[in-house]
């Protein structure tokens, strides 16, 4: 039986608006429409800019703002089952996987909600020097203005959430501009906000070309931040043509993990489930591992085990590991980067009969493959052996990213000077570099990014710090 295709408008202004234009939404394994959503341009933009500043007029008292932000986690917790469905088919990201986003997205929430009841300054002694004699002085944490917010379709639903909580936490109207490939799921999360009893004009959700969309966030003056996860090239360009608005960009990484030769038993089989989880679509997936060289031989057997047993293929499966990947044109670069490389080959390499690309294990890769030296965003892993920890730290440092790195050891000494030396915004210890909490500060450095995610650093970062001088 088909599937009954639903339409879905822009959110402006807190009404559905349509364009007769429309974006259609396919499913990365099936290509099946599973859903249209109208296609707004500049001029939507605009608009949305406009409700949003409009709404700003009439601030939201913190205790309101929370309740909204809890109301939608409640919301969203008795329907997980529809957001990671919707997940799911949008973005081809397996149930299991789709589940556990759609968890992670209520602590988001949650998390920004408690942030909205405790955002507050400080106060400052001014007796501390005789010019402050006779004065009170605090400061105040006030919104920075409407927000623009231009998300990527690996995570639809959370990250999204981890644009939109922390900007209502903060007190700012929210001009958001989804993924075209995945815009459901952030459409069905602005319909929870609304159910929650947000006012209209405080979240705007337009999708449509990024150039158009895009320009007016960079270019309008009462758009004060813009939260960009997504390229590089992409994310740089605007901070580039925006120099005076706060741009805070979340960007690429070639992930790197360190197994040490005394490294803990099932470190094969955390690296294997977060190198090929959602086809390798994150920029914190495993993708580059060195291997001390007294351990490389039975490291590699259990890890190219391991992958041997991940069930590859339909999504929907609740028992698929791996998926597909977001489009064809990623599919084929994917594979040309493969087929280039100068490492041996261990697994895959190649695509299931429905054209999934399997999960690829590559060892002793050349320095100048791409991929061990770019992002693959793609189910693919490169093994290296390194003959000690000094080698291993700086092949994980040569690369021009630095968003999150693992080291696995049982030596707290070992662990406590990779986390000195790796050159990244995160090192995670024992576990997988794809761990990530949602009220954790997660962030990178050198290409990766500048800026810290969190609700408790994302809201600090949708304020300003206002002094107030009182003569007493």
């Amino acid at each position: 039986m088909a599937t009954t295709v639903v339409d879905h408008g822009l959110l402006i202004a807190g009404e559905r608006v349509e364009t007769g234009d429309w974006i259609e939404v396919r499913s990365p394994y099936s290509g099946e429409v599973v859903g249209r959503v109208a296609k707004g341009g500049a001029a939507e933009a605009r608009r949305a800019v406009d409700a949003a500043a409009a709404a700003m007029r009439e601030p939201l008292p913190a205790h309101e703002r929370a309740r909204i932000l809890d109301a939608v986690a409640h919301l969203l917790t008795e329907r997980q089952d529809e957001a990671a469905r919707t997940i799911s088919a949008e973005a081809g990201k397996p149930m299991k996987a789709a589940r556990v986003e759609a968890q992670r997205a209520v602590s988001t929430f949650t998390f920004a909600a408690v942030e909205a009841r405790r955002l507050a300054g400080q106060t400052v002694p001014m007796d501390a020097s005789p010019a402050g004699e006779g004065k009170l002085a605090f400061t105040m944490r006030v919104p920075i203005g409407v927000v623009g917010a231009i998300s990527p379709f690996n995570f639809p639903l959370n990250l999204v959430a981890h644009k939109i909580a922390p900007a209502l936490a903060a007190g700012c109207a929210v001009v958001l501009k989804p993924a075209s490939g995945t815009p459901l799921s952030a459409l069905f999360l602005a319909g929870l906000e609304e159910e929650a009893g947000l006012p209209p004009g405080w979240l705007n959700v337009v999708a449509g070309a990024s150039s158009e969309i895009g320009d007016v966030l960079v270019e309008d003056e009462r758009v004060k931040l813009i939260t960009f996860t997504g390229s590089g090239d992409v994310g740089w360009g605007l901070a580039q043509r925006a120099p005076r608005k706060r741009v805070k960009l979340e960007l690429g990484n070639a992930t790197p993990a360190i197994v040490a030769v005394d490294a803990p038993e099932g470190t094969a089989a955390k690296l294997t489930a977060n190198a090929f989880s959602f086809a390798g679509q994150s920029c914190i997936s495993v993708q580059r591992i060195f291997v001390a060289e007294a351990v490389w031989d039975a490291f590699v057997d259990e890890f190219v085990t391991q992958v041997d047993r991940l069930v590859v293929g339909d999504p929907a499966d609740e028992q698929t590991d791996v998926g597909p990947v977001i489009d064809e044109g990623e599919r084929d670069r994917i594979l040309e980067w493969i087929a280039a490389t100068k490492g041996e080959i261990l697994a895959g390499g190649d695509t299931t009969g429905d054209g999934l690309i399997r999960p690829t294990v590559i060892a002793r890769p050349g320095g100048d493959d791409r991929v061990q030296c770019e992002e693959v965003f793609g189910p693919v892993v490169t093994l290296t052996p390194v003959s000690s920890l000094d080698e291993a730290i700086e092949q994980a440092n040569a690369t021009r990213y630095g968003l999150q790195a693992a080291i696995f050891s049982r030596s707290v000494e070992t662990c406590l000077e990779a986390a000195r030396r790796l050159e990244f915004g995160g090192v995670i210890v024992n576990e997988a570099p794809t761990f990530r909490a949602d009220q954790m500060p997660y962030g990178g450095v050198k290409a990766s990014g500048n800026t810290k995610e969190g609700p408790a650093w994302s809201v600090r970062e949708m304020t300003e710090e206002r002094l107030v001088v009182i003569q007493v």
